[in-house]
């Protein structure tokens, strides 16, 4: 009988155990929000990297709740397309997550990302907090003093505002569509260069 009861308060021990593990982690994970161009491009970056949990395409920055992605390709909404990001800053910081956002899409075209052009194409950080702001906009005048680029950087950096889930179909679009000639011919070069400059920060 004791070794019964034993065991039983050993169960609900684990239990309780692996509830409160679960909790410890779910508070670690951290949220960043991104508007680099088509988010079928940046939700494939930012799924590669080591520390990132989940990334979720959708739209956010606009003035209608809940838009279909036709309506904001119209340019009427005032949405982004955009990523949102759930990483753990134990193993990947938000700057570095930055860091890689900068490198993968041209942060200089207003508007506009290679033959993708519109608003909702804009290049925007969306910050969740005033420590997300201030490392962005520390970063961008790093980028600028250091003339990293050519042109001028136009990437807008606003407070996060409501976020609104992509329809079913955008979602791991590149890993389910890699053959497509849009994947072929603007995707796999972003993951091209991801793997070639950030090598040591992507999953194996």
């Amino acid at each position: 009988m004791k070794i019964q009861f034993f065991a039983k308060l050993l169960d609900a021990f684990i239990f309780k155990l692996v509830l409160l593990l679960k909790k410890m982690q779910e508070e670690i994970i951290e949220i960043g929000i991104l508007a680099g161009g088509c988010f079928w491009c940046t939700e494939a970056v930012f799924q590669r990297l080591q520390g990132v949990v989940r990334v979720v395409s959708g739209f956010t920055g606009g003035t209608i709740k809940n838009p279909a992605y036709r309506e904001v390709t119209t340019e009427r909404t005032g949405h982004a397309e955009a990523v949102q990001i759930h990483f753990d800053p134990n193993i990947i910081t938000y700057r570095e997550l930055l860091e890689v956002f900068f490198a993968t899409h041209d942060p200089t075209t207003l508007n506009r990302q290679g033959a993708d052009r519109g608003t909702h194409y804009r290049s925007a950080i969306f910050y969740t907090s005033t420590v997300q702001q201030d490392i962005a906009k520390d970063l961008i005048a790093e980028l600028e003093k250091a003339r990293i680029f050519a042109d001028a950087i136009v990437t807008q950096v606003s407070e996060a505002g409501p976020f609104y889930k992509a329809e079913d179909y955008h979602h791991n679009y590149y890993n389910q569509n890699s053959e497509e000639s849009y994947c072929q011919f603007v995707i796999s070069p972003k993951l091209a260069k991801l793997q070639q400059t950030f090598k040591n920060k992507l999953k194996h």
